[in-house]
């Protein structure tokens, strides 16, 4: 169901019903009446107040109406938010409301501001503002507006917030004396929109803000901006075709009579900075590049602490500590490897998810068509799942009676761990526990797909802490008969024996033995034992969404210190301590006393940074990089 058209003058309408302009204390009654003359005097005489030598019982004097109006206790205040003209409005109701006619409001109003009212349709009424030199018509539900509807002696219009999805509705007959015109935050979208912006529909305008929709062709909007010989300020941050890097020293050497920029004032050394930039067009691609630093990681709980020693056969704990993040992914760029993200993702490839890929389809798999075949044995592939998602030796067996049920017995994922629809997984390198976790992280990621990005700055990223826990057990050696080693060991008892009867002979010969190399005089090698790993348990840490958006609002980064809160306890920052004292050979142990325990909180350090280029030089040093 399509919602109901709202026009524009019936809001209008609705707006002045709103001010009661002529009931109390405003307009006529009982309340003034003795300071107008009857309705049958003259007419023009309608319009003089009567002097007011006398007040009839019950009326109010002219003061007292209007502290009506303008006192902010008074229950005839205006609400909070009114304009200047609607206090204007509620005071000439009080001083001389026989004014008040549709033929002053037709003829006295140069400014019309109604916002947030459920506009979408803007009628010939409003031709009959003769007047009218400047409309607002910001967040309302405007998609098209016929210009044959505005007045031509229009000289601003805002239509900020609006759904407007290309500006070719504004230039079939434009107001000629236009010279602002705010499009900010629409849905203007597509290359052909740069053919809207010429001097042949605003040959007078003089600020254009276009900030916040959907641009994308920097170079052929730059093109048709050059031919608006008055433009002074222009706004289009917020737009895609704002990330690359080349945006404003482009814009500011094309457009050589510019004064301001995103609000920020081009000065002419910045002019002499970026003179011939626009030249290189041809070599400049449009794809942003962004570039993610990660710091320090710190307030890390220490588990190992927490676990007993291993014994013979295993387990063989270590644990590993690295830092996600999530960025956009570029279906049209290159690297198709990771969605057009031109950068190496660093991910353990002991991960979850590529262990669903590689082994546990193929189990799952192989007892589907077993229970096809109704031979299947479902609590042996239970046990076989928990293995891999916990390590564990001794899993719980399950049991099944249908394939339906099968999903369940998939590892469950902590959904902090998979990257959002459209998103890739990046990692820092995992590191062992220390008391401050230097990551030495830095990724730069080059996309050519704008609009994704622009997309995913307003969502923000997710930095997430990952500890992950690795079990290793000895290989235990094969012992059949059969195997190669069995038949060399079988050899060499064989040669032994020999050796041994050769021996006797020399004895009884009267030879000589020759002598026995000492016990321990030479230490022999061990071979290390060969372990093998179980599959990774990943632990989420901390997880804390990153605000990007500043970085489309023109900011140059956003760096941040993600908190995630204490997770490191007494008992285990102790039992670290005292072990930190015995690798030392301090042999003393470190006490931690309870009331002075203050345990520091789980940070790290992130920073994302938008690359723009400051100068010619620095972006014909970057072309050639």
């Amino acid at each position: 169901m399509e919602p109901e058209t709202r026009t524009l003058s019936a809001a209008v309408r609705e707006h002045l019903r709103q001010l009661c302009l002529h009931e109390f204390p405003c307009g006529t009654g009982s309340w003034n009446k003795s300071r107008f003359l009857p309705q049958t005097s003259r007419v023009w005489r309608e319009l003089i107040p009567r002097e007011e030598k006398s007040l009839s019982p019950g009326e109010e004097t002219v003061e007292d109406l209007l502290g009506l109006v303008r006192s902010a206790h008074s229950p005839w205040a205006l609400v909070e938010g009114s304009s200047a003209e609607d206090l204007f409005l509620k005071e000439l109701a009080i001083q001389n409301p026989l004014m008040l006619k549709d033929s002053f409001f037709y003829t006295y109003f140069r400014s019309l501001r109604v916002v947030d009212k459920d506009v979408s349709l803007v009628d010939k009424e409003l031709l009959k503002f003769v007047k009218l030199e400047e409309l607002v018509l910001s967040a309302n539900q405007i998609k098209e507006i016929d210009t044959t509807n505005l007045p031509p002696t229009l000289k601003v219009l805002e239509l900020y917030g609006n759904k407007i999805a290309s500006m070719e509705c504004l230039c079939r007959h434009p107001p000629p004396r236009l010279q602002h015109l705010g499009l900010g935050h629409n849905k203007l979208l597509g290359p052909l929109e740069s053919l809207h912006v010429t001097s042949d529909h605003w040959p007078n305008l003089v600020s254009l803000d276009l900030s916040f929709n959907n641009l994308t062709d920097l170079q052929n909007m730059v093109a048709g901006l050059q031919t608006l010989k008055h433009l002074r300020l222009l706004l289009l941050q917020g737009n895609p075709l704002a990330l690359v890097p080349h945006y404003r020293g482009f814009t500011i050497d094309s457009l050589a009579r510019l004064c301001v920029l995103d609000d920020i004032t081009v000065a002419s050394s910045e002019k002499h900075l970026f003179r011939g930039l626009s030249r290189s067009e041809d070599l400049l691609a449009p794809e942003a590049q962004l570039l993610v630093t990660v710091g320090n990681l710190r307030g890390v709980l220490d588990s190992s602490v927490l676990d007993s020693e291993p014994g013979p056969q295993g387990p063989f704990i270590t644990y590993n500590y690295y830092v996600t993040y999530d960025f956009v992914e570029d279906e049209e760029g290159e690297g198709s490897q990771y969605g057009g993200v031109l950068a190496e993702i660093i991910k353990p490839p002991s991960s979850l998810e590529q262990l669903g890929e590689d082994i546990l389809e193929e189990i799952i798999e192989d007892v589907e068509e077993s229970l096809e075949s109704g031979l299947a044995s479902l609590s042996e592939l239970g046990e076989m799942e928990e293995s891999i998602v916990s390590g564990a030796s001794e899993p719980l067996p399950r049991s099944t009676d249908s394939a339906e049920e099968l999903a369940k017995l998939r590892p469950l994922l902590d959904p902090r761990l998979c990257p959002s629809p459209g998103t890739v997984l990046f990692s820092t390198v995992p590191k062992p526990w220390s008391d401050v976790i230097p990551c030495n992280y830095e990724m730069q990621h080059t996309l050519k797909d704008l609009v994704p990005l622009k997309a995913f700055l307003l969502s923000g990223t997710v930095v997430t802490v990952v500890e992950e826990k690795i079990l290793s057990w000895p290989v235990e050696q094969p012992s059949s008969s059969d195997s190669p080693l069995a038949a060399k060991k079988g050899k060499g008892e064989k040669d032994k024996k020999e050796k041994e009867k050769d021996k006797k002979d020399k004895k009884g010969k009267g030879e000589k033995e020759p002598p026995k190399a000492q016990k321990g005089s030479k230490k022999q090698k061990e071979l290390p034992k060969e372990l093998r790993q179980d599959p990774p348990i990943l632990r989420v840490l901390g997880s804390s969404p990153v605000v990007l958006e500043p970085l489309l609002a023109g900011e140059p980064f956003v760096s941040t210190v993600c908190n995630f809160g204490v997770i490191r306890t007494l008992e285990a920052d102790r039992l670290t301590l005292n072990r930190d004292a015995k690798k030392n050979k301090k042999g003393k142990k470190v006490s931690v006393y309870e009331n002075d325990y203050q345990p520091e909180p789980l940070t790290v350090e992130i920073q994302i940074q938008l690359i723009q280029w400051r100068s010619t030089e620095e972006a014909l040093r970057g072309l050639v990089m």
